[in-house]
């Protein structure tokens, strides 16, 4: 706990100085021997042979901030003086180990909030400080977000995080932004002396939302950084723990506060067209060994409009690549089997085919049962579909719209409900897998296969009726028949 002391000013803008409670995430307990408990997450943290004034305080800690005074009054009325020191040992120890959030005052003034991503030791990141006369960028990386009711800037380049208190911390990011901010600058928008707005400067250089102006144009011209959307970057950070400590895995997160959707995704006012079941035992006769199969593995962007994909074909293509048996419920929600690995047997992947032409079907948006093993009309193509067919040509570098267009959906809710922090990350991953196993089996079948490195999301979603929000497209597949050589 550090203070300096500011000569001249207003008052209340006296001293800088810090205080700290215990960070939000977490929680003190009281365990079954009686001793206090720190809980984060999957981490803790027993308190043990704390004495009376060392038990106060960190009672206090969990329930609002406590600066010097404060810890001094509470340890002085328990302990007396003696005790004081083992509370301060105690304070910067649990500081250190990221189990505290850390206030800066401008007197009586609170200004920011230094928010721990990580936890335990090395876990605070190495102090940057401000050279005088140097203007500071707003990082490309940072970003806002509401949370805890606070106005948090964070980086997923560092393991802390900072809280706006006060709102004119705003207004230095958007200074920061263009043409870039300096200390004086800090001073005149926050309306603090010098000596105050050098230690915000050295909070937010600390936390990455600040660099120096050859950090920024490093962040946009040289490897590594450059490579990097923000959004990119943000989604690879949440889903893998490491530079924080926040909630990933299979925690139920919506478990008793929201319904889980079901398995099966069904429309029940559409047209449907049931399937021919493939026989898997002639299937395993026709196809080549796997190796050939993998050897042989090509995207293929020309279709035999001759002699165009077959219902059937796609039925059997359909079948072997989605297919879903097993229903049976396991923590709360359904769960089932598919011919591809998936996150906890959740099933969130849909395929609707997009069709232009195959023979035995009419051109149109159709839904796959994967339960039912039936195709479900949900609309003709129209202008719209004929969009995103387009949009599929050219995303895949064909001459032509391919004949069927496997458009991929993800019901991240299913997700949701179970995962935490890695969802949709997770549903890429299958969706991934699934494209592998398409073209694998669309190999094996002598077709045409090409996956997509983009699609029309939104005309998709308007095409379908399906709200992007809730069923999302996140991958697509070109599939057709094969020309003969």
């Amino acid at each position: 706990m550090t203070s300096t002391a500011i000569r001249g000013g207003p008052p209340a803008a006296a001293a800088a100085h810090e205080s700290f409670r215990l960070r939000r995430d977490a929680e003190l307990n009281t365990d079954e021997t009686g001793e206090l408990r720190l809980r984060q997450s999957r981490f803790q943290l027993p308190l043990s042979g704390l004495g009376v004034s060392r038990r106060a305080l960190a009672l206090r800690l969990a329930a609002d901030w406590v600066g010097d005074l404060e810890l001094h009054r509470i340890v002085v009325g328990l302990e007396g003086e003696g005790q004081v020191l083992p509370a301060q040992i105690l304070l910067r120890r649990l500081a250190a180990h990221s189990w505290l959030e850390r206030r800066l005052h401008a007197g009586g003034r609170p200004l920011l909030d230094v928010v721990p991503r990580g936890l335990g030791s090395g876990s605070l990141p190495e102090a940057r400080r401000h050279e005088p006369g140097s203007r500071y960028r707003l990082s490309r990386f940072a970003g806002l977000r509401v949370q805890d009711g606070r106005l948090v800037a964070g980086s997923p380049l560092a393991t802390v995080a900072v809280a706006c208190v006060d709102a004119g911390l705003a207004t230095v990011f958007a200074a920061a932004a263009d043409p870039g901010c300096d200390v004086r600058g800090v001073a005149h928008i926050l309306a603090v002396p010098e000596p105050i707005a050098g230690r915000v400067l050295d909070e937010l250089l600390t936390a990455r939302l600040l660099v120096t102006a050859a950090e920024f144009e490093q962040e946009s011209s040289a490897a590594p950084l450059a490579y990097w959307l923000p959004e990119e970057l943000a989604l690879h950070d949440r889903a893998r723990p490491g530079r924080h400590v926040a909630a990933v895995g299979g925690t139920y997160p919506f478990r008793g506060k929201l319904p889980p959707a079901s398995l099966r995704r069904d429309f029940p006012d559409g047209r449907h067209q049931v399937l021919p079941v493939p026989d898997m035992e002639l299937v395993a006769k026709r196809d080549d060994p796997l190796t050939t199969v993998v050897r042989a593995r090509r995207s293929i962007r020309e279709h035999d409009d001759g002699q165009p994909l077959t219902v059937d074909a796609l039925g059997e293509f359909l079948y072997r690549v989605q297919y879903t048996s097993g229903v049976k419920e396991a923590g709360g929600q359904e769960i089932g089997h598919r011919p591809y690995p998936g996150g906890g047997g959740l099933c969130e992947l849909e395929i609707y085919p997009l069709v232009s032409r195959c023979s035995g079907l009419d051109p149109g948006l159709y839904h796959y049962d994967s339960v039912e093993h039936r195709l479900t009309l949900l609309t003709d193509t129209d202008t719209t579909g004929g969009r995103v067919a387009r949009y599929a040509r050219s995303a895949a570098g064909m001459a032509e719209t391919p004949q069927v267009l496997l458009v991929i959906t993800a019901r991240v809710q299913r997700m949701m409900w179970k995962y935490e922090g890695l969802s949709y990350a997770m549903a890429l991953k299958n969706a991934g897998v699934l494209t592998g196993l398409m073209y694998l089996v669309a190999t094996a079948m002598g077709l045409a296969p090409c996956a997509l490195g983009a699609g029309d999301s939104a005309g998709f979603a308007r095409l379908a009726g399906i709200d992007p929000l809730v069923e999302p497209n996140i991958a697509d597949f070109a599939l057709g028949s094969r020309r003969t050589a």
